[in-house]
């Protein structure tokens, strides 16, 4: 009796990120056509990655692999939530903050790599007044900078800059008063991020100690960012020691609501949304299945990449 080939649904989003993606489909027709079926559906329209997800789900599709950035992967991850099907991540969006955060390599053809190793992992995910995120969630500075960047034509860390820029111009702080289980905070902040990975995407860790398999978040609130500070903040970021930041506010824990003076934007894994001035935010433990690397490698110092991550958050 022969074996049955396990399923897989590749969703490519064309047009995500500034990567070219015409090399995947052939890329993911190397793997083993004696163990899987693999099927390449690319995404028309926002939200039909998470349809042809849906259907995967209905079919008891084995794997579904996102190709795309933090917005696809999102939109893939939060049908798979709960269920026996595992997501593969193959990264090709600008942040990348799930996959990197996972160690997934930024090269497609070694991202390729990982689906066919098949080491399977669980991992948390939060909800935030019923959205699903993976990574982050947040207000303030960082919310406002994921909406005015999603109104943007271009992508890429210029865009990004730019956005951090005309945001930071005319930004008011507001008042948050957080209550969590394990501590509370009540003052005007310049950000309050939820943290289930440690990082937002572009290698800029807002919570290097975050563990994603732990069943908690780190909230990390940043009081405020002066201008004269804004070069130190981002070295601190990049670096992974935003914990030496003297504004900083770190609270750990599984479930906070956050209270504001008024409705307003909210980011989850980049995307930005409107919400109630309201937040219930909690994380729920190892509820996703996901394909990561068999060996983590660490690689030597890269200087030149350390500076052009700087650059990205200054």
């Amino acid at each position: 009796m022969s074996r049955v080939k396990k399923k897989i649904y590749a969703i490519i989003n064309p047009v995500s990120g500034t990567k070219s993606k015409k090399e995947v489909p052939d890329m993911l027709a190397s793997i083993d056509a004696h163990k899987y079926d693999v099927h390449l559906l690319i995404t028309g329209y926002e939200g039909h990655a998470t349809q042809i997800a849906l259907d995967a789900v209905k079919e008891n599709v084995d794997c579904v692999i996102a190709v795309g950035g933090d917005g696809t992967v999102n939109e893939v991850a939060k049908v798979l939530i709960d269920t026996n099907v595992v997501l593969g991540i193959i990264p090709s969006g600008s942040g990348n903050g799930l996959a990197r955060d996972l160690n997934i390599p930024l090269n497609l053809k070694k991202a390729v790599e990982i689906i066919k190793e098949g080491v399977v992992s669980q991992i948390d995910y939060g909800v935030a007044n019923g959205h699903i995120f993976f990574c982050t969630c947040g207000v303030g500075f960082d919310a406002l900078v994921s909406e005015k960047a999603l109104n943007q034509s271009s992508r890429g860390k210029l865009m990004y800059a730019k956005s951090m820029l005309d945001v930071y111009v005319n930004f008011k702080p507001e008042r948050y008063k957080i209550t969590t289980p394990d501590g509370n905070f009540d003052d005007k902040s310049f950000l309050v991020t939820c943290a289930n990975a440690s990082q937002y995407g572009y290698n800029g860790f807002i919570a290097p100690d975050a563990n994603m398999q732990d069943g908690k978040m780190n909230i990390a609130i940043l009081k405020s960012v002066l201008p004269m500070n804004i070069p130190q903040t981002a070295l601190q970021l990049v670096s992974k020691n935003i914990g030496n930041n003297s504004n900083l506010v770190e609270i750990i824990t599984s479930e906070a609501l956050i209270e504001r003076e008024s409705d307003g934007v909210m980011h989850l894994d980049g995307n930005a949304i409107q919400t109630d001035k309201n937040i219930s935010v909690k994380i729920v433990k190892q509820g996703l299945k996901v394909l990561v690397p068999r060996e983590i490698e660490k690689p030597a110092f890269d200087a030149q990449s350390f500076l052009t991550n700087i650059t990205r958050w200054i």
